[in-house]
């Protein structure tokens, strides 16, 4: 179950000035294996997997889903963007039902420091606000993470906690879409 439940998908791909983001094809596979297979990558993240278990166990089409975005620059995926229900068993809420959208996103280390991740974050939390006005996306990262952290500000979140989470101090934050008025 995801926060876009009520929503038709695949939407239509979303353009920003330099970046496309579309569901995910085929030809993805290899940036996929490549994401989670980086060590830079998986640095706030648990850490990398290894590439030999990825080439494995990766799906023909992976992250073929609702929610899951693949973020393309001149044809090529250089990263991917996920909007998911947020496990009601994980720390960090803004709801006493849990059940919020929460926002995660991955990008290759040669498309760090150019901007992407906030150009692809505010267009994903545009289109999500269009179509569920009102519902608020969380976000959480590790406190370690300062180019997360400011990305989270950037982005309109706000901190509403800190809390211990696989092994590391976390930073949650929360943003909310504008309410349609009239």
């Amino acid at each position: 179950m995801t926060g876009l439940d009520p929503l038709p998908w695949p939407p239509a791909p979303i353009r920003t000035e330099r970046l496309v983001l579309r569901e995910s094809e085929a030809r993805d596979r290899t940036v996929f294996i490549e994401l989670f297979a980086s060590p830079e990558v998986g640095t706030y993240i648990g850490g990398s997997r290894p590439r030999d278990e990825l080439e494995r166990s990766a799906a023909e089409v992976p992250g073929r889903r609702p929610g899951f975005f693949v973020i393309e620059l001149d044809g090529a995926m250089i990263g991917m963007l996920t909007l998911d229900r947020r496990g009601a068993e994980r720390p960090g809420h803004v709801r006493p039902d849990a059940g919020e959208t929460e926002l995660g996103y991955m990008f290759l280390p040669q498309a760090w420091g150019h901007g992407y991740a906030a150009e692809a974050c505010a267009a994903a939390l545009g289109w999500f606000a269009d179509a569920l006005p009102g519902e608020p996306v969380v976000l959480c990262t590790q406190t370690a993470n300062d180019r997360s952290v400011r990305l989270a500000a950037k982005l309109g979140f706000t901190e509403v906690e800190q809390f211990e989470e696989y092994g590391a101090e976390q930073w949650f934050g929360v943003w909310s879409s504008p309410t349609p008025s009239g």
